[in-house]
Order: C-alpha cells, then sequence, then structure tokens
C-alpha cells in the first residue's frame, strides 16, 4: 500500500517513514509542509494520508480540507498535539478518519494504519480471503489451503493488494504506483517478474492447483473467478 506522509518535524518523519516501510511494507511519501502535501495528495493515489495538523505554508486542517474538497476518499490520520475536544469534533467534521495526539505509540499508529487501509478497502477484518487463499494483513502471512505460502515482501504485497480488488483489472502502472514511493524507478518488467514468481510460489503448495492470478493481455492482472463461477460461465 501507498502512504503520504505530511509532517515537518524531520527526524520524526524519518523514523515513521522508516516504521511504515520496514514494518507493514508500505511504499512512503514524504512531504515537509503543507503546500507540498496538497500537491503530492492531487497528483497521485494513495491508500491512506497520515497529515500532521501543525505545518508551514498550509496548515492540516486546511490540507484536509482541500482533500474532502477534491472528493478524494483517502483514509486521513491526524497527527495532533491538541486534544482538545472542540479540535477533535473540528477534524472529524472537516473528514478526518481517526486521529492520534503526540507523543504517540508507535505500534498504535501502525496498527491505526493497518486498520484505516483496511476499512477504506471495505474489509473489516485482518484476515482476506479468496480461493483457498488465507492472506493475514496483521502477520503478513499467506496460505493457500492450510498450506503456509513463503512469499518475498514484494510478492506479498503484490497479493494483498490484488485480494483486495476482486475481479478488478489492476495495470502494472497503477501496482507500481501503489507498491513503490515516489522516487522509485519504475519499470513494468519487474512487475511481471515478481508476478510470475508470485504464481510459481502459490501453484507449488498445492497439488493440481487452480490458478490464482489471469494476466489480462494488453491491461494487466487480476483474481481469476472462484471455481462456482467457472462452472456458472461455462
Amino acid at each position: 500500500m501507498r502512504v503520504l506522509l505530511v509532517e515537518d518535524e524531520v527526524r520524526l518523519a524519518e523514523n515513521l517513514a522508516a516504521a511504515l516501510r520496514d514494518g507493514p511494507g508500505f511504499a512512503v511519501d514524504c512531504a515537509g509542509d503543507g503546500l507540498s502535501g496538497d500537491e503530492f495528495a492531487s497528483s497521485a493515489c494513495y491508500d491512506l494520508v497520515i497529515l500532521d495538523l501543525m505545518l508551514p505554508k498550509l496548515d492540516g486542517l486546511s490540507v484536509l480540507r482541500r482533500l474532502r474538497g477534491r472528493h478524494d476518499p483517502t483514509p486521513v490520520l491526524i497527527l495532533t498535539a491538541k486534544d482538545g475536544a472542540n479540535s477533535i469534533v473540528e477534524l472529524l467534521n472537516a473528514g478526518a478518519d481517526d486521529y492520534l495526539a503526540k507523543p504517540f505509540d508507535l505500534g498504535e499508529l501502525i496498527a491505526r494504519a493497518k486498520a484505516l487501509i483496511r476499512r477504506g478497502k471495505g474489509a473489516s477484518h485482518p484476515t482476506l480471503t479468496a480461493l483457498g487463499l488465507e492472506v493475514n494483513t496483521l502477520e503478513q502471512t499467506v496460505r493457500r489451503h492450510g498450506v503456509l505460502v513463503d512469499l518475498s515482501p514484494t510478492e506479498y504485497r503484490i497479493l494483498e493488494y490484488l485480494i483486495h480488488r476482486p475481479r478488478k483489472i489492476v495495470s502494472k502502472r497503477e501496482l507500481l504506483e501503489h507498491l513503490y514511493d515516489y522516487n522509485w524507478e519504475h519499470h513494468s518488467n519487474v512487475i511481471e517478474a515478481h508476478v510470475s514468481n508470485l504464481r510459481k510460489k502459490l501453484e507449488a503448495a498445492v497439488p493440481d492447483p487452480e490458478p490464482v492470478i489471469e494476466t489480462m493481455r494488453g491491461r494487466g492482472y487480476r483474481l481469476a473467478p472462484e471455481p462456482e463461477q467457472n462452472l456458472v460461465q461455462d
């Protein structure tokens, strides 16, 4: 998943970005002021925005209002030193999805970030299932028909992204934009290699496997239909 972090405290931003990349494996773009954060948010598609309130050039509340003014539904987690009831009500009324008061526990921030992303994708439970797969988004483990499948971090992120979007065709460009941050040099053949390895590992986990990932020529990838759907279509 791709996250936008808007935070002007450099050390805090660096620590948060490192934790989000190393823990859940998110791609993270960082902005050090409100105007830059608004530009990032308006020019790319994110799965979550983590937004500080006290920002130079444009405060966090204004960034939030601009985001919602564009009818952007991306979940927003506010970081705030303010803990007064009135300010929290104002944030929620402006479209914030959750907030954390500084100082906060890093583990709690990551847990809230994961929950907001799941909620934004319409998944209330941390374990996602399809085609005999069990994808545990908290432990970042994958089982197929009960067999643990050892995936690389990138392979796992591709599978999680696809399983959040059943039957939706996901282009290589979309995968690149959500799996890597703004500074990464995009090459579609990298995605092809990772998807190929992912397929092999999922198919090797069980005998006579049904396909899991379909290649839609010229368009991208999607999860294969459930076996029952195949029967109905035939």
